[in-house]
């Protein structure tokens, strides 16, 4: 159980705290990652909790459930107030300002330069405003009074979720399973089918209503799925499907024909003729589809069922514990499965384990591990190459691409060997080190943050006779040990004087600029990528700093000696 008292609450959202971002916007980055299972970057590009922001904390489009989703958190101090109507009036003030496309439009223009404008633009409201429901999300650490429940009644358009809900609905990283729980299921006219293991281990198949699934005790607050490898996913193409049958009442009868099915472990399974008892139990896979089903519980019929696998067998055992792994190995293909066995990834992975296998491993395929080894991810290498080679780091974002339309582009190339993965993994590894320097640390965490650096850096070595070299032949700085840490140290450097122009470069933008669709624009980074590159040239002209050629061939004597 959290605790979201204040100042307990600070604990917990300590990841997000960061300076420049206010406790507010905190608590809604952690409930975005929390509960609507957005990545860390996504939930960030959310929120547009600054001055100017016209009391919108952060905007969410979800296409699932055809809803703008606008949000408003409140920390209240004092853990025994409660939120009345005023706080939600004023919400429902701020919710105005979408009600129509003239209202919206009037928001943009009265705005300004406000985060709030540069967030509506990146989701592209406008165009998609007359097909969406526009729903206010209020969040808080502390519960609801009865004015406020009052004044709800008379605004569906306003969700409120406070600290009964939040508290109760938290995902458990606790793997105990609750003892003592049990469930019942109608099975009266059903012909289940039955697998006997052993005397004591037993399989019983059904087709299960899906309003007997949805009360399993667990399910509402996810403990049941404590096991499960995947929580509930979010708005993925596979849940907007479930979501699409869920609300389409004509097909129901037909959901079992084309729905994977949910596995339970229970430590006992009793039958009646007209029921089916579970006594302490486990969802083993079957969250994606359980938490669309009881989200959308109120448009369940009689006819929607589910192949449901019950097994016998204690929660505790190693016997559940390998049935866990093994049904939780069947994740959804991705695009980066299909290039494993591609001959540019084979070739690349033997190339590694030829030149550099003492040292690192060239992961081609998701869960490959090789003891002892660095591993190098080939998705990593291709945001890098994405950064480097083909000088686009305000689309880093967008990683499914790197084994979709750039695919070639990035690794299709015979430049693009292990050299060059290992030589971008050594930068991108000194730059990821220099994060820290960065004064503004909302910028400094956020991820394109790295490969902008990664560019600009690019950038400054096509300026260097020695770091052409390194572009062209770059094994001859990573191959041998002693050229290796020369590289780095050398690297090092130029990386120190480009976070200096950078921290400059920012500071004269101001605490409120938005960083994040800055660093998505390509004239921008192109801008602020020409002026450090210049600033470093003509230092490097008037001999204030010396060149990455003059600094690598001294670093190499050191190293050497």
């Amino acid at each position: 159980m959290i605790n979201l008292d204040y100042p307990i609450i600070l604990d917990l959202l300590k990841p997000y705290l960061v300076k420049g971002r206010t406790e507010s916007a905190s608590f809604l980055v952690w409930y975005l990652e929390n509960y609507y299972r957005l990545e860390n970057q996504d939930a960030v590009d959310t929120v547009c909790d600054q001055s100017g922001d016209k009391g919108i904390d952060g905007i969410y489009v979800n296409d699932a459930n055809g809803t703008i989703d606008i949000f408003q958190t409140k920390i209240l101090q004092n853990p025994g107030k409660t939120i009345g109507d005023t706080m939600l009036k004023e919400f429902y003030g701020t919710l105005s300002q979408f009600e129509s496309r003239t209202a919206l439009e009037n928001l943009i223009e009265t705005a300004g330069s406000a985060q709030v404008v540069n967030l509506i633009n990146r989701l592209d409201i406008l165009s998609i405003y007359e097909n969406y429901k526009v729903q206010g999300i209020f969040i808080s650490n502390v519960n609801i009074d009865g004015n406020g429940e009052a004044y709800l009644n008379t605004r569906p358009e306003i969700v409120f979720q406070g600290k009964k809900y939040l508290e109760k609905s938290y995902i458990s990283n606790s793997r105990n399973i609750p003892q003592n729980v049990s469930a019942e299921f109608d099975i009266s006219g059903l012909n289940l089918s039955k697998h006997y293991v052993d005397t004591e281990t037993i399989a019983t198949i059904g087709f299960i209503k899906a309003n007997d699934l949805v009360k399993i005790p667990g399910v509402a607050d996810q403990s049941v799925f404590a096991y499960n490898v995947r929580g509930a996913l979010g708005n993925t193409k596979v849940n907007k499907d479930i979501v699409n049958s869920i609300k389409n009442k004509a097909i129901h009868k037909e959901f079992p024909l084309f729905h994977n099915g949910i596995t339970i472990v229970a430590n006992s399974i009793s039958e009646t003729s007209d029921k089916l008892k579970i006594d302490t139990f486990f969802v083993v896979n079957g969250c994606q589809s359980l938490t669309a089903l009881y989200s959308n519980k109120s448009l369940l019929t009689e006819d929607l069922r589910i192949l449901t696998k019950f097994i016998q067998v204690s929660v505790d055992s190693d016997l559940a514990k390998t049935i866990t792994r093994f049904s939780n190995n069947q994740n959804g293909v991705k695009a980066r499965d299909f290039k494993s066995n591609d001959t540019i990834q084979v070739r690349l992975q033997n190339e590694m384990k030829e030149k550099y296998g003492h040292l690192f491993f060239y992961e081609i395929k998701r869960g490959e591990v090789q003891s002892g080894l660095k591993a190098i991810s080939n998705e990593n290498s291709g945001i890098l190459l994405m950064s480097f080679d083909l000088k686009e780091p305000w689309g880093t974002h967008r990683k499914y691409q790197v084994f979709d339309e750039k695919y070639t582009d990035l690794f299709g190339r015979p430049e693009v060997n292990a050299h060059r993965i290992v030589m971008l993994t050594l930068i991108d590894e000194v730059v990821a080190g220099k994060l820290s320097q960065i004064k503004n640390q909302l910028i400094a965490k956020y991820v394109l943050t790295r490969f902008v650096l990664l560019y600009i850096l690019r950038r400054i070595l096509e300026n260097d006779n020695t770091g052409m070299k390194l572009l062209k032949q770059p094994e001859g700085f990573v191959y041998d040990e002693i050229s290796r840490k020369s590289f780095l140290i050398a690297v090092s450097n130029i990386a120190d004087d480009i976070i200096i122009d950078f921290n400059a470069e920012v500071e004269q933008l101001g605490e409120d600029f938005d960083y994040r669709a800055k660093l998505r624009d390509e004239v921008w980074v192109k801008k602020i990528a020409n002026d450090i590159v210049g600033s470093y040239l003509k230092q490097v002209n008037r001999g204030r700093i010396d060149s990455f050629e003059s600094d690598w061939n001294k670093i190499l004597v050191a190293q050497s000696n």
